[in-house]
């Protein structure tokens, strides 16, 4: 099977996101043939992020679950568990969004905490491709009891060559916990945006 991998390290910082578990931070330019089969191997687990433990029960839902697991290379989650929200709880999730396009505030991928560091560490964290759509705007939402979510690691993601990468390149899988949720402007409340806005920070000089 032909193919070259190299590895590219990210350092630059603008902002983004955190979340639970260390970062890889690498990407994974793609020269595979159309034939190639791309195998992936999960990183981190499903179990409950620090933010939301206490706040959820695990349940079942096999149609649910499978809609939120990714083959590889097409995002999504690698692997995952139902989860459903408790009553008298409060769980707050976090969704980057694009501001041209207003249906995407409420989409199905959310993060379990608020998104801090650099942008393109949330991008390699939650397998968000750059031509899959640009992150201006952020909404802070509080879930609603009774909803059934699913949480686990991100599954790969092969992207489309931008400027900065000229070729195909593949976001691995990765450790950090991702919220997926069905119909979220219905099972959300008390929601509050929030404006992206620059946020410089000096690099040394090596």
């Amino acid at each position: 099977m032909a193919k070259k991998l190299i590895v590219l390290s990210f350092i630059t910082l603008v902002g983004g996101c955190a979340s639970q578990s260390a970062s890889t931070n690498n990407v994974v330019e793609s020269n595979s043939n159309d034939d190639d089969v791309v195998q992936s191997v999960c990183n981190g687990d499903t179990q409950l992020p620090a933010a939301l433990m206490g706040k959820f029960e695990a349940t079942t839902d096999p149609e649910l679950l499978a809609r939120a697991i990714g083959e590889p290379e097409k995002g999504g989650l690698c692997e995952g568990q139902v989860y459903v929200a408790k009553a008298g709880e409060t769980s707050v999730v976090y969704r980057s969004w694009n501001s041209r396009n207003d249906y995407t505030k409420f989409g199905s991928w959310w993060a379990p905490t608020l998104p801090l560091g650099s942008e393109r560490t949330y991008r390699e964290d939650f397998n968000i491709c750059y031509t899959w759509s640009p992150l201006d705007k952020l909404v802070k939402c509080e879930l609603k009891a009774g909803t059934k979510v699913v949480i686990g690691p991100g599954q790969s993601a092969i992207c489309p060559p931008i400027n900065e990468y000229p070729k195909t390149y593949v976001i691995p899988p990765s450790a950090k916990k991702q919220v997926y949720i069905e119909n979220a402007q219905d099972v959300t409340a008390n929601c509050v945006v929030f404006n992206g806005e620059f946020s410089w920070k000096p690099v040394t000089e090596q």
